[in-house]
């Protein structure tokens, strides 16, 4: 089931928007290219929000410790993460952004509880 998350006008390119509506909280990108991406927001690592991150090609960089992401699969490609974070389907519909959560456990860091 999805729900839709925030405006198309929320969305700044090359910028996250954290949505708090669910736990654990969303991260929802809008890339310099103009596609939207949805992933967990809480760096796998530790407790810090990718939303806060820097998005270039398609990745997100923690800003706490410069692991990135990749928006697409959610892998990691850079230490000190280890575990990828989940990705969430989304669409876009007129200018509602709509995002169906994934079903998978999330990889949360030590100490984080959904």
């Amino acid at each position: 089931m999805s729900f839709r998350a925030c405006s198309l006008q929320d969305l700044t390119p090359g910028e996250g928007l954290r949505i708090d509506s669910v736990s654990p909280p969303i991260a929802v990108f809008l890339t310099e290219e103009g596609t939207v991406h949805a992933i967990d927001d809480t760096c796998t690592h530790q407790d810090a929000s990718l939303a806060a991150g820097w998005v270039e090609d398609c990745r997100v960089e923690c800003p706490l410790h410069e692991s990135t992401f990749s928006l697409t699969t959610g892998e990691v490609d850079q230490p000190p993460a280890k575990k990828r974070v989940r990705v969430h389907s989304v669409q876009v519909q007129g200018d509602d952004v709509m995002v169906e959560l994934s079903q998978e456990a999330p990889n949360l860091p030590p100490g984080v509880k959904a």
